[in-house]
């Protein structure tokens, strides 16, 4: 099968870079999935998970808290604030987090808290969904 460039990058560093079959991620409007020869494409992305189909089979799948995707004719490059390997997400860590964030939402403190603590509560939910998926596909 045809393959293609793909490039997922964080604030700090590349993350992944190696030829793909196929890319999934959380576009703005729902997931999108890209293919060798896809047209070009700028598109803005959620909070979720990237999932990466290697040639021959073998998935790896990364957690973006937002960002951009970008396709050009042989290039996929994932640009994000944040990028963890799916595996290195901490699940008790991301529990409790949201934990906190839900109490901040429950006192409603203040206006700026309130806002800051939702932004939170939904990576930390795009996170914990990051998770699951991955447990369900036994990675």
């Amino acid at each position: 099968m045809a393959t293609m460039h793909v490039e997922i990058v964080s604030a700090e560093r590349e993350i992944f870079a190696g030829e793909a079959e196929m890319v999934v991620a959380p576009g703005i409007l729902g997931e999108v999935g890209i293919l060798p020869g896809h047209v070009a494409l700028l598109t803005q992305l959620r909070p979720g998970e990237v999932r990466v189909q290697l040639a021959g089979g073998e998935h790896q799948a990364f957690y973006v808290s937002g960002g951009i995707l970008e396709v050009q004719p042989k290039v996929v490059t994932v640009l994000s604030d944040t990028v963890i390997r799916a595996q290195d997400l901490d699940e008790a860590a991301v529990l409790k987090a949201r934990q906190d964030a839900e109490e901040v939402l429950a006192g409603r403190s203040d206006k700026l808290d309130f806002a800051k603590a939702q932004a939170e509560f939904a990576e930390l939910a795009a996170q914990l969904q990051t998770i699951q998926r991955l447990r369900r596909r036994g990675s």
